[in-house]
């Protein structure tokens, strides 16, 4: 089924998968889930980016300072509604994948370039873009960089440049 949909939208090339919480929220079916979903994306030969479900509040919230609580369920609901001009109500797993989608469309335009640094939200800089530079120590000087964009074949995968099996 996941793979029809995936045929049936070529253009797609670029997808957000929320990847799985672990922990006390770890649950056999959810991380089965994700590996049935990453399989049709790898057999599709589709670009993909992760966000953990903190990261996905972060990058709602717009600004990665904002620590003022975790956004609940209906927030999200509350922000994806307000973002897509929504007067109909939508429950939170689609609020979650509209802004998986949404954040993954500023990801890709922003690793290819169509987005600089300049066009990112605070958050969106901090996700995707985020270096530090060490202060002191042994490391003074040294800068990593942190950020999703610099982190491909970990939190990004680029499937469409492999040849098909």
């Amino acid at each position: 089924m996941l793979l029809d949909l995936l045929d049936r939208y070529p253009l797609v090339a670029g997808i957000a998968v929320e990847s799985p919480p672990f922990g006390e929220l770890w649950s056999e079916g959810l991380y089965g889930l994700f590996l049935y979903v990453n399989e049709a994306i790898y057999v599709r030969r589709k670009d993909v980016v992760f966000f953990d479900p903190v990261t996905l509040k972060s990058l709602v919230k717009m600004d990665a300072k904002v620590v003022k609580g975790r956004l609940s369920k209906g927030d999200m609901v509350e922000f994806a509604m307000a973002d897509a001009g929504l007067k109909k109500p939508i429950n939170h797993n689609e609020a979650d994948a509209y802004h998986l989608a949404r954040f993954a469309a500023r990801f890709w335009e922003f690793h290819s370039g169509v987005l600089t640094e300049a066009d990112l939200t605070p958050s969106e800089l901090h996700t995707f873009a985020r270096t530090h530079t060490y202060q002191r120590g042994k490391r003074a000087g040294e800068t990593t960089k942190r950020g999703t964009v610099y982190r491909e074949n970990e939190r990004f995968f680029r499937y469409s440049l492999i040849g098909s099996t």
